[in-house]
C-alpha cells in the first residue's frame, strides 16, 4: 500500500478546497464603474435603483455595490423595506435583468 508524500496531501486539499471554496467576487470602484458607464457597457445605478425600489415601495437604499462574479458585472443592492426587513437584490449591471431578490440573512 503507498502513502501520500506530503506534497501529494497538500495537493490533494488544495484540489479539495478549490471545489468546496466558492468563486469571490471582485469589487469595483466608482472609478471603474464610471468607466464602464461611459462606455455602454453597464446601465447607470440610478435606473437600476428605479427597478429595485419598484419591487419594494417604500423601502431605504442601505448599499450599493459593483461587482463582478463569474465574469457578469452585478449591482448588488440592500434594501430596507417599510416591514424592516433587509432585502438583498442582485441585478444584472449590462441588462438590468434581476438575478436575485431575497431576505437578507
Amino acid at each position: 500500500m503507498k502513502r501520500f508524500t506530503p506534497f501529494c496531501s497538500a495537493l490533494f486539499a488544495s484540489f479539495v478546497l478549490a471545489l468546496v471554496v466558492p468563486a469571490s467576487a471582485r469589487d469595483l470602484d466608482q472609478d471603474e464603474a464610471l468607466r464602464l458607464r461611459e462606455k455602454g457597457i453597464i446601465q447607470p445605478l440610478e435606473t437600476l435603483l428605479q427597478n429595485a425600489l419598484g419591487r419594494h415601495p417604500g423601502a431605504r437604499l442601505l448599499e450599493a455595490e459593483l461587482e463582478e462574479e463569474d465574469d457578469v458585472l452585478v449591482y448588488e443592492i440592500e434594501l430596507l423595506t417599510t416591514e424592516g426587513v433587509v432585502r438583498e437584490i442582485e441585478l444584472d449591471a449590462s441588462t438590468g435583468r434581476i438575478l436575485k431578490d431575497e431576505e437578507d440573512d
